[in-house]
């Protein structure tokens, strides 16, 4: 007789004890999530450190200017000439406190390079007929001009910025909800008045009637003028 083997153990039965249980396939998820970040890794790589061809179109800052057109609003005749002009710099460090609060939570502290120029003119528009005295062989002449003055400093915003700033908690939050965020008019103002400081002690005025001087003498002395001579007062007197 032929026999028949029979398994007894249950390995093929999934109700008996000895089945292999069913686990969830969850590893094919985690290549899928790690590929995902390498790439969003590598795209800001790409677009920080220009890595990646092609990467730095998508990221590229566009600018847009949309402004109107300048309006002319008036025109003023200048009689002033300009004779001299000084460029100068100034280091601004504006702190403002709050008396009780610490500077973390209130308080602004601002490094501030300022770069501008100031011109000094004489008014040649402002000398009269007593203030040119000329003889009648017309070969000497006599000029009494007004003494030159400064003009207002002028910030030149390509060599002027800002070092530092610091701001408290509540600046910081402040800036966030105005509509002129960080404002630097006050060091603006501060630098320009520095400056003018700066050109009042410069001898910048003085420079100017020497030069003031020298042109004049040129010009007349083109003309035939043998002697020219120009002084610096009140014209009237």
């Amino acid at each position: 007789m032929t026999s028949t083997d029979v398994r007894t153990d249950g390995a093929g039965d999934p109700g008996h004890g000895g089945a292999t249980p069913h686990r969830p396939r969850t590893r094919g998820c985690l290549p899928v999530a790690g590929v995902c970040a390498a790439a969003l890794v590598l795209l800001f790589l790409g677009s920080r450190l220009s890595l990646l061809p092609g990467l730095g179109d998508l990221f590229e800052e566009e600018t847009t200017d949309r402004s109107g057109p300048a309006v002319l609003k008036s025109i003023q005749d200048m009689s002033a000439y300009e004779a001299a002009s000084g460029n100068f710099q100034v280091v601004v460090d504006l702190e403002k406190d709050a008396k009780l609060l610490p500077d973390a939570i209130r308080g602004t502290r601002t490094l501030y390079v300022g770069a501008g120029t100031v011109g000094a003119s004489v008014d040649l528009g402002k000398v009269g007929a007593e203030g040119v005295r000329v003889d009648k062989d017309r070969t000497t002449a006599e000029l009494v001009l007004p003494h030159a003055v400064l003009g207002k400093p002028a910030l030149d915003p390509d060599r002027s910025y800002a070092v530092s700033k610091q701001r408290g908690l509540l600046d910081r939050l402040g800036d966030f909800f105005s509509d002129n965020p960080g404002s630097e008019q006050a060091v603006n103002k501060l630098a320009a008045r520095h400056i003018g400081e700066a050109a009042a002690e410069s001898g910048l005025t003085e420079r100017a009637e020497k030069n003031t001087t020298s042109m004049l003498q040129g010009l007349l002395g083109s003309l035939g003028f043998e002697k020219v001579t120009v002084r610096y007062g009140d014209p009237a007197g």
